[in-house]
């Protein structure tokens, strides 16, 4: 279990079926709410997001969190802006 939000930096995040969507850099905190956002993963899977763009994944979208993070919801394939 984390004890602290400085501790999701560097874990490995995995889609619901098991495939690599990237490694956790930062938390997002919505500070007004005193509420996590979501989950930034710098560089993604280019093979679930396209070439491997920056992506914010929500904490609603999140099943667990200990040694790896796994989502229980995420696309099949993340387009770009403007694709």
């Amino acid at each position: 279990m984390l004890e602290n939000a400085s501790e999701i930096r560097g874990l490995e995040v995995y889609g619901p079926d098991g495939v690599f969507i990237g490694v956790a850099d930062e938390l997002i905190l919505d500070i007004l709410k005193m509420r996590v956002h979501g989950i930034f993963v710098q560089e993604a899977n280019p093979a679930r997001v396209e070439e491997g763009l920056s992506i914010s994944i929500p904490m609603r979208w999140v099943r667990s969190v200990g040694d790896i993070i796994i989502l229980n919801s995420f696309p099949g394939y993340v387009a770009g802006p403007g694709s």
